[in-house]
């Protein structure tokens, strides 16, 4: 997305972590998610040779436009990976907010040991599931599988963009 900065928001952006813009119509600063719970997490800043401009890369806590999409610009390259991270915030809520009759939240109150190992159950059924012919059971199981890795990642304070980062690193 495309926003403007004045110094406070530039300032608060680089204390926070958080992109913070400053809102010309409602003439205040804006933290992106603020509303939303969209947040954009900061992972690099970066001025240009004029320093006017400031690009900064982040990791973005649900869809980044208002109107839901991945980008304001028409991007839909990533709504896979959008969904992923809805999903995964929906996770993280349900390790914070602990709301009752949560099939995910009752897994958290279960600690890191049942939640690998349900894990580990869900690889062995994914591993049987292979060797039949069932597409659509083979691709139940792999979600159940990628579920569940996606609570424990959480549990131990990890997300998928963790995970993502080692295999970009390998590559």
């Amino acid at each position: 997305m495309l926003g403007f900065m004045n110094n406070e928001a530039y300032s608060k952006t680089q204390k926070e972590g958080l992109v913070t813009f400053y809102s010309r119509t409602r003439k205040r600063l804006w933290t992106k998610g603020e509303e939303s719970g969209n947040y954009l997490k900061v992972k690099e800043m970066k001025l240009d040779c004029d320093m006017d401009t400031v690009l900064i890369t982040v990791m973005p806590e649900g869809p980044v436009c208002h109107t839901g999409a991945y980008s304001c610009f028409g991007d839909d390259t990533n709504i896979l990976w959008n969904f992923i991270t809805v999903l995964q915030n929906i996770i993280k809520s349900r390790k914070e907010q602990k709301p009752e009759g949560s099939y995910t939240a009752s897994l958290f109150s279960k600690g890191t040991n049942a939640i690998a190992q349900k894990l580990g159950e869900e690889a062995v059924e994914l591993i049987i599931e292979s060797k039949e012919k069932d597409d659509l059971r083979f691709l139940n199981e792999a979600a159940d599988l990628l579920f569940h890795m996606m609570v424990l990642l959480t549990e131990r304070g990890y997300g998928l963009e963790d995970v993502v980062e080692v295999l970009r690193k390998r590559h």
